[in-house]
Parts: C-alpha cells; sequence; structure tokens
C-alpha cells in the first residue's frame, strides 16, 4: 500500500482507529474523517502531519455533500473508501421514536451514499479503485431492539452489490465486511448478563478484536483480491455461519 491513499470514515472509534494504524503500517496515507471536532484532533495529533482529516457532520446531507466535494478536490486520486461511521439508536420498535429511526439510517445508510458519490467519479476517471462497506452480522439474523440498525446495515448490502455490477468493468471493486461482535465502546456497554447470552451463540466463545476487522479490510484494498467483488465477508467467530 506505498502512498496508497485510503479514505476512513469514523476514524476515531475502535475499528476506525485500528483500520489507520493497519494502513499506515503498510506504508498508505489515511484520510480520516470523524463528526466530533475533538476526536478529529486527537486523530491528528495521534497519526502526525503526513495523513489528511476532515470533519463530516453525517446528519446534514448539505454539510456532508460539501465536505465529500471538498475532499474529492483535495484528493482526486484515493484508491480506497472505507465507509466504517456507524451508530446505534436501539429501542422496540412499537417505541422507537421518529428520531432514532431517521438519524442511524441518515448515519449508517444515507451517509454511503453522499460518500460513495462523490468520490467514485475520480475512481472511474482513474479506471481503478476499492470501496468497501462495514455492516453488521444482525444485517442477517436481526437483534430485538435494533430493527434501524439492523435495516441500515441490511440495505448497505443490497446498495454494495448494485454498485459493484455498475463499476466492475472500470476495475473498481465494491465488497463489505460484516462483523459480529467486537470488542469496542459498544461492546462495552453490555452488562455481564448480556454478554454471557452472546457469548453462548458464538462457537469460539470470545468476542473479536477491531484488528481483525481491520487486517480483512486492508487484504480486501490490496492487490492480492483483485478478482473480489460484490461480497460480503463475515468476521464472527462462527456466530452465523453461510
Amino acid at each position: 500500500m506505498n502512498n496508497k491513499k485510503v479514505l476512513i470514515t469514523g476514524a476515531s472509534g475502535g475499528i476506525g482507529k485500528s483500520l489507520c494504524e493497519k494502513f499506515i503500517e503498510s506504508n498508505a496515507i489515511i484520510i480520516c474523517t470523524s463528526s466530533d471536532v475533538e476526536k478529529l484532533n486527537n486523530l491528528k495529533n495521534l497519526y502526525g502531519s503526513d495523513h489528511h482529516y476532515y470533519l463530516l457532520n453525517f446528519t446534514d446531507k448539505n454539510s456532508i455533500s460539501d465536505s465529500v466535494k471538498q475532499i474529492s478536490e483535495d484528493h482526486d486520486d484515493i484508491d480506497s473508501l472505507i465507509n466504517n461511521a456507524g451508530t446505534t439508536s436501539d429501542n422496540l420498535f412499537l417505541r422507537m421514536k421518529d428520531e432514532q429511526w431517521y438519524d442511524v439510517i441518515d448515519i449508517n445508510l444515507n451517509s454511503n451514499y453522499y460518500i460513495i458519490k462523490g468520490i467514485l467519479p475520480n475512481m472511474i476517471k482513474k479506471k481503478e479503485g476499492n470501496i468497501i462497506g462495514i455492516t453488521s452480522v444482525v444485517a442477517f439474523t436481526g437483534n430485538a431492539g435494533q430493527s434501524n440498525y439492523s435495516a441500515s446495515k441490511s440495505a448497505i448490502i443490497a446498495m454494495y452489490k448494485s454498485i459493484a455490477l455498475e463499476v466492475a468493468r472500470r476495475n473498481i471493486r465494491v465488497n463489505t465486511i460484516a462483523p459480529g461482535f467486537i470488542k469496542t465502546s459498544m461492546t462495552d456497554e453490555l452488562n455481564d448478563i448480556q454478554k454471557d447470552t452472546i457469548m453462548e451463540k458464538i462457537p469460539m466463545k470470545k468476542f473479536g478484536e477491531p484488528n481483525d476487522v481491520a487486517n480483512l479490510a486492508l487484504f480486501l484494498s490490496s492487490k492480492s483480491s483483485s478478482y473480489i467483488t460484490g461480497q460480503t465477508f463475515h468476521i464472527n467467530g462462527g456466530m452465523f455461519m453461510v
């Protein structure tokens, strides 16, 4: 990945940081985004001025379009785009508020639309590129209290498959990664009873590490995966087997 440019959204989260570190180790130039100014500054202090940092507000379509346009103009040579940013706002379906539904759909799904639409034209001009979306095991299994999250992550898979068909002839590969339960701030919020219940469903009897996702993302961004597109890769310790 020497001097390859990689755009990573949600770079300040657990998986996001692992993605950044993995690609930096591989000598890539990373373009980090976050929706939080303080977290973005922390990334800049962490990774230095050799890389690039942008604020993205996923709940404002005008703001996100303007920001992505700026990224596209500043970096017309992006090799890989990893849409990693995501959020949860759980509630039982009948109790779910409209804001919970729309916020999760906007951040997890609609942001992918605006970002890909802004970055893809440069990849088409180059006749080369790689796009990865981070989805979830619950896109396949569903999860009580997460109808909004499950819907957003499931829609990403169908969206990416369709885009993969459209751009395959331009040598642009489009895939998704579906993590199971990975050790992040989200899993840290679970109590012991919840963790034990989940662990019963995982044959490997452990949560995954953010690095497990980063390793696969690096492979999918490399020449080693040059004939892979339109696929979803599961990292879940056997929790869900296709």
